[in-house]
């Protein structure tokens, strides 16, 4: 689906045939040699296009003449989960294409990113100015990133106070998909934070002679590499829950086992005395209540005495 856009009396207006200055979006389904077709119509390499539809291509920028081609992550919620312990979020490309007269963005996604842009949520927004317009794409594209980095932290904390009553699986499944998701993050915020350190270096987007918009680049630059912090911290603090939670499991189990093992033993007791003394009598014991009486008193004060001597040495 190709869709041209240009904003008119600070709205965004949807244009029926493009024209110089606007800004083109496509999104999923695309018809047979659609994308081939716009590529050709437009004067540059589909593969920018299919490039950007893969969800293993990493973050990267091209130069083709005139044309200049943007490739950064996003992050989108995983629609297609099929297991409790599949990643909350996983991350996404975004290509956007500068031609001589227009911005092309494409996703094999609908993300929230560009989806700000279209409800006319970011301010200052126009499509012709296209510095500007790429900008705040990846002031936006972090902005998300803060958002969902939050949300994954705010679930880890309400899941470690479930685990603080009951060591369920689900809980733990719950725990891996957010550590999923923050792999997820890690790899697309450092492979982000490197385009944008390249893209500076090389003014990619001939904006050094602009303070402002260099300015912007510059803010964006250092958000993400707070974006970069939070999920290198938030996972460390995972993998340390994850570990204590293990090593807690771990010690719960042996605790089990070292209790069952010692009331084992210690029942063990009277009914060793009462075989012992039942085989080795001649006529088994004597039918005398004493007798009977006595067996339980002796078997009662060796299992006492045995259970002295384990609390003594700390085996309980």
């Amino acid at each position: 689906m190709i869709r041209y856009y240009t904003r008119e009396k600070r709205r965004l207006v949807e244009l029926t045939e493009p024209e110089p200055g606007c800004w083109v979006n496509l999104t999923p389904p695309f018809a047979p040699d659609e994308l081939e077709e716009f590529a050709r119509q437009f004067g540059f390499d589909p593969v920018f296009l299919t490039d950007s539809l893969d969800l293993d291509e990493r973050a990267r920028y091209e130069r083709d003449e005139d044309i200049r081609f943007i490739l950064i992550n996003t992050p989108v919620k995983n629609k297609n989960v099929q297991g409790e312990n599949e990643a909350y979020f996983i991350t996404v490309p975004i290509g956007i294409i500068l031609t001589i007269e227009h911005v092309i963005t494409i996703s094999a996604f609908e993300t929230p990113i560009l989806a700000k842009f279209l409800e006319n949520n970011v301010r200052n927004f126009n499509p012709a100015d296209e510095k500007r317009f790429v900008l705040q794409t990846l002031e936006q594209n972090v902005y998300h990133f803060l958002s969902c980095l939050k949300t994954l932290n705010l679930r880890r904390n309400r899941i470690e106070k479930e685990l603080m009553n009951s060591s369920r699986n689900s809980d733990l499944k719950q725990l891996l998909s957010i550590e999923k998701s923050l792999v997820y993050f890690l790899n697309s915020l450092n492979a982000n934070e490197l385009l944008k350190m390249k893209m500076k270096r090389t003014d990619f987007l001939h904006i050094n002679g602009d303070e402002d918009l260099a300015d912007l680049f510059e803010d964006v630059i250092i958000d993400n590499s707070q974006a970069l912090s939070m999920a290198n911290v938030y996972a460390n603090i995972l993998n340390g829950t994850m570990d204590a939670y293990s090593s807690i499991i771990s010690n719960n189990l042996n605790l089990v086992i070292h209790r069952l093992t010692v009331i084992t033993v210690v029942l063990m007791v009277p009914t060793l005395i009462s075989s012992f003394l039942g085989m080795n009598l001649p006529n088994g014991l004597p039918e005398s209540p004493m007798a009977f009486y006595a067996t339980v008193l002796f078997s009662g004060i060796f299992t006492g005495f045995l259970y002295w001597m384990m609390q003594r040495r700390k085996m309980l």
